[in-house]
């Protein structure tokens, strides 16, 4: 088994109203540093050595992300029983 990581975040063109807010607050809150963010999404899969990177990127296109509005990055991590180092 491995571990892969699916990040979906909106297109750089799309008006992103969560990441604008979370911007604002973030100045509030006494972060005045950060300029931009752009909200997402993130998606832990453990798969088997059948799952190709086209599978995964069928996967994330078809199912995980609206390709019409969001973007989307595949890392795979590691084995899935391997220990994650913290």
């Amino acid at each position: 088994m491995a571990r892969v990581a699916v990040d979906v975040v909106i297109k750089p063109e799309i008006l992103d109203p969560q990441g604008k807010a979370i911007v604002a607050a973030l100045a509030r809150t006494g972060h005045p540093g950060v300029s931009s963010v752009r909200q997402g999404k993130h998606f832990d899969l453990e798969v088997d050595d059948s799952v190709t990177d086209a599978d995964l990127e069928e996967i994330a296109e078809n199912l995980l992300a609206n390709p019409v509005i969001e973007t989307w990055t595949i890392t795979r991590l590691q084995d899935a029983d391997a220990p994650v180092a913290r």
